[in-house]
């Protein structure tokens, strides 16, 4: 049973604190009432106090106040501490407050069933059995597996939310920025030595092992604070950015996601903590203040100056620059098939959505610069393009990588207005899109269209991901046995 907490008792009209149990208090006014061989009405009427509101207090429906407690320890024969503390109660007792808060839970009442009047003539194994059902309910819709349509519509959401907020989190960059003064940063690249000042200032130890749970990236222990990650060389990824999204959910307090739209707000947060420590706030934006001044803005410098992926810098560039350089912007990475998976715009660049609004899984329009870079079969050199749509023309940049799900594309962009301030303006590639126009380039050109119609028959790629639902669990995809047993082995 839930134990009790304190009374707020500044005055004698205080109420119990909102985080008093009412529920199992009122369960024990009722046991002491009846133990006292009182009814209802006689307890009333001996505290001057109506029998509907007793009634209420013994169901746990409404607070009880200081004064009435005392009245009611007194009417009783017995110290107020016996209300507030009580023995350890029966476990018929046990089962009935855990009903009574199940059935009052925000879950409870979205399933719109009737609630079950706990009477004496109610079996302990009927009560056995609803308590069971219902903690059987709430383990399993924690690790719901959200379906395609649900994950669609927390990403729409999600991005939303930073579109809001121009992709900036002020309190995130505080959190960075205290982290680098805490071990003396002083700009430029954040080297391993830096990272393991970080690692130690938070009191974590980092430890290199050759076989993580194939599920993870990382993986932090809490009870002996070490943070597992992959040895260097093991894995295509910038080991620096994964050690420090794994501290980011410590640093940030993330506590375990309640569901999907929950984990994909806390990949997002760790992502900026992470690029806010290897691109630093206070270094960053003078370099970019003092590219705009000069009309040469470039993602490479960004890039070069703080030995990060042109990933990084772009995208990190998008968390400052409506900030500090007030120019709206968007950014993308795609992959070499079309297939958007990652935006970001608050400049008004027409991406595609589908009808919940998300955008990822999408198809990039052939005429942007994430397209046509591939093309240029230039990786690792910028590509400049401007695009015509029906409402302006944007300006962007864009590189390609090869990584070993293929060729993907990263671009950021502005409306032509600001193309001022970037290297590369005067380049005289352009392009025109028209999408959503399904004649722009998602249907194929008349000429082809009466030559080829019914001739095609191509064999797909299946992309089955699109079809299942998403791995379950409080961290989508991850083998908890696995885990597990991993943490255990160096125990």
């Amino acid at each position: 049973m839930e134990r009790f907490s304190k009374i707020d008792s500044t005055g004698d009209e205080a109420k119990i604190s909102t985080d008093f149990d009412s529920v199992a208090l009122g369960r024990w006014i009722r046991h002491y009432r009846k133990a006292k061989g009182l009814t209802l009405d006689q307890l009333a009427s001996t505290i001057d106090a109506s029998p509907s509101h007793l009634s209420l207090i013994e169901t746990g429906q409404r607070e009880a106040r200081v004064t009435m407690l005392a009245k009611i320890a007194a009417a009783l024969d017995l110290p107020l501490a016996s209300l507030m503390s009580p023995p350890k109660a029966d476990r018929r007792t046990e089962l009935t407050i855990s009903l009574e808060h199940a059935q009052r839970s925000d879950l409870y009442s979205s399933l719109e069933l009737r609630k079950v009047r706990v009477g004496p003539n109610l079996p302990n194994d009927a009560l056995e059995a609803l308590v069971g059902l219902h903690q059987e309910l709430v383990r399993r819709s924690s690790i719901a597996a959200a379906t395609p349509e649900e994950a669609r519509k927390a990403n729409a959401q999600l991005r939303i939310s930073m579109k809001k907020r121009n992709n900036y989190y002020r309190e995130i960059e505080a959190e960075a920025r205290n982290l680098l003064t805490a071990v003396k940063h002083q700009g430029g690249p954040l080297g391993e030595r830096r990272i393991e000042q970080i690692t130690r200032h938070l009191g974590f130890e980092l430890v290199y092992v050759p076989n993580l749970p194939h599920s993870t990236r990382s993986l932090t222990d809490l009870k002996n604070r070490r943070i597992f990650v992959q040895e260097s060389g093991s894995t295509g990824r910038d080991p620096r950015t994964i050690i420090l999204q794994a501290l980011g959910h410590q640093v940030l307090q993330h506590q375990p996601p309640n569901n999907f739209a929950d984990f994909l707000r806390q990949r997002v947060e760790v992502n900026y903590f992470a690029a806010a420590l290897m691109i630093s706030e206070e270094h960053a934006v003078p370099l970019l203040q003092r590219a705009k001044d000069g009309r040469y803005i470039a993602i490479e410098d960004l890039r070069d100056a703080f030995s990060v992926s042109y990933e990084t810098a772009a995208h990190r560039f998008t968390n400052l620059a409506t900030e500090h350089l007030g120019l709206q912007v968007h950014f993308m990475r795609v992959h070499e098939n079309g297939t958007i998976y990652k935006a970001y715009e608050n400049d008004n660049l027409p991406l595609p959505a589908d009808s919940l609004g998300s955008i990822e899984g999408q198809l990039a329009c052939r005429h942007w610069s994430s397209r046509t870079v591939f093309q240029a079969k230039t990786p690792g050199v910028s590509f400049f393009q401007y695009t015509d749509t029906p409402n302006q023309t944007f300006w962007s940049c864009a590189q390609t990588e090869q990584t070993s799900n293929g060729h993907f594309s990263v671009s950021v962009g502005v409306k032509f207005a600001d193309s001022k301030w970037f290297r590369g303006r005067e380049t005289t590639q352009r392009t025109r899109s028209t999408c959503p126009d399904p004649m722009c380039c998602k249907e194929p050109a008349a000429a082809l269209q009466e030559k080829w119609a019914g001739y095609a028959w191509p064999s797909a790629h299946a992309h089955s991901h699109l079809l299942a639902a998403l791995p379950p669990g409080t961290f989508p995809g991850v083998d908890a046995t696995e885990v597990f047993e991993f943490l255990e082995s160096f125990s």
